[in-house]
């Protein structure tokens, strides 16, 4: 099947303000990004997409491929959709610009399931580990059905017991792929639907109009950049594993 790669960079971030241009031991966000792709795909099938002139300086100044989006898109994948006009492709896959220390392997996890599951949403999840992370608010919690198809997506610490224990819980991992079709659903309403308002969680955008999400396991290693925090612990990661 014919894909591509796109890494949604937005400057606008509410918590970190110019977040993908985020230096990380000597090198922007997004750069990091995008070199941890082409360690699994041709770097001609992956693209940025930014609707700021500033990402996309600093992505053509390291041969990077960029599409121009508009600044009024709602959600990433949004920004993909509008991607959708200007590449051909049947498969476009979302990798997230604040994933750094993304793991190459999990790309071509995804890739590989292209033919598997023809015509579904795939999405990544891995087991959550320890307490604080099943607390975590900025963490979307995951639950799904035995084959794998997603019920849910929260914030909140899910699922939980009768006195709100920690007993097993999942964690998304921020990629994603989308096939044509089931982006032109997702942007063709108008606003965020219900739920995905709430939780501020674009993928329930699918389930509440009804299309199915197939959750596919991937490595616990990659640590999304949400605060000045995280960015100490990105670059300790850094130099920990050499990357």
């Amino acid at each position: 099947m014919n894909y591509c790669v796109i890494i949604p960079a937005r400057y606008q971030s509410t918590r970190l303000p110019g977040k993908p241009l985020i230096d990380l031991c000597g090198l922007p966000m997004v750069v990091r990004t995008y070199q941890q792709c082409i360690k699994a795909c041709p770097s001609e099938k992956v693209y940025v997409a930014t609707d700021d002139k500033r990402i996309s300086e600093v992505c053509e100044s390291n041969n990077i491929q960029v599409i121009m989006t508009s600044s009024e898109c709602l959600t990433g994948t949004d920004r993909i959709a509008e991607c959708a006009k200007y590449i051909n492709a049947d498969l476009f896959i979302n990798v997230q610009g604040d994933e750094p220390l993304f793991n190459p392997k999990d790309l071509e996890l995804i890739i590989s399931n292209i033919e598997k599951y023809p015509g579904e949403v795939l999405n990544g999840y891995c087991p959550i580990n320890n307490e604080d992370l099943f607390r975590n608010s900025t963490i979307p919690k995951v639950v799904f059905r035995p084959d794998g198809r997603l019920l849910y997506m929260s914030r909140a610490s899910i699922p939980s017991n009768k006195v709100q224990g920690f007993e097993k819980a999942w964690r998304q991992v921020c990629a994603y792929a989308f096939p044509r079709e089931a982006l032109k659903s997702f942007s063709s309403v108008s606003a965020k639907t219900g739920l995905e308002s709430i939780e501020d969680i674009e993928i329930l955008r699918f389930l509440e109009l009804g299309l199915e999400v197939r959750m596919l396991e991937l490595s616990s290693e990659s640590i999304a950049v949400d605060t000045p925090d995280d960015i100490e612990r990105v670059e300790a990661a850094i130099l920990e594993r050499g990357i």
